[in-house]
């Protein structure tokens, strides 16, 4: 996999500069055995096009929140290169449903008939960002160890390179990334995973949503319509 020219082709921000400065040899190699290892039984998710999605929707400058989970879905057709997101049409994962219903509950808006579909979110300044770009079907996780080293140095570099972020951190996998963020000037909103195995522990109820809007309103930064 040329991760380079995947970057090249599909990022139209000034993010791309950004994601060229991390060395991808290593990377490319252990996606390139990956697809020798497991052949065409497999897919790698999201499809090559998506990947770097979650860049390609504004400029660096513009980052107001930025959300990092785990890895993309590993079912054919859910990954679209944006965390937690899954396209119209499809079904909504147990943790987006949890997150919806937080919104609601924090919020007031309504989100009942909402698709999973998160654009609408990038598309105002949140970079929905996951620690590992891409899955194999069918395995979470299964490429974790591959693109740690890229994504810890391009969260550590956003970090130095922006101020007054907000970074969102869900569950323990997210919460080992703020040793990479400058805390004192960022802010760090963290807490339980909305996975139905956690969300009653805590995601229920930890109103981050209205916090972050009030985080945003603090700084003159417009809030986001969740």
């Amino acid at each position: 996999m040329n991760l380079e020219k995947i970057i090249n082709e599909t990022v139209n921000t000034d993010w791309k500069d950004l994601l060229l400065k991390i060395d991808t040899v290593s990377l490319n190699k252990a996606l390139d055995r990956e697809i020798e290892v497991f052949g065409e039984d497999f897919d790698i998710f999201p499809p090559q096009n998506l990947i770097f999605n979650c860049f390609d929707h504004f400029d660096i400058k513009k980052t107001k929140v930025i959300y990092i989970a785990q890895d993309p879905y590993p079912n054919k057709g859910e990954a679209m290169g944006l965390c937690f997101s899954v396209p119209d049409g499809i079904k909504l994962p147990p943790s987006l449903k949890n997150i919806y219903k937080e919104i609601q509950s924090d919020t007031g808006t309504d989100t009942s008939s909402r698709s999973g579909d998160l654009t609408h979110w990038a598309k105002q300044g949140i970079l929905l960002l996951n620690s590992a770009l891409t899955v194999r079907e069918g395995k979470s996780n299964s490429h974790q160890k591959y693109w740690k080293p890229y994504t810890n140095q391009l969260i550590k570099m956003i970090s130095d390179e922006t101020d007054g972020v907000i970074f969102i951190l869900w569950g323990n996998n997210a919460q080992e990334k703020i040793k990479l963020i400058d805390t004192k000037k960022h802010h760090v909103i963290k807490g339980v995973h909305p996975s139905p195995l956690s969300a009653s522990r805590g995601f229920f109820g930890c109103k981050h949503f209205s916090k972050c809007n009030a985080l945003l309103k603090k700084m003159d930064k417009s809030q986001i319509q969740w």
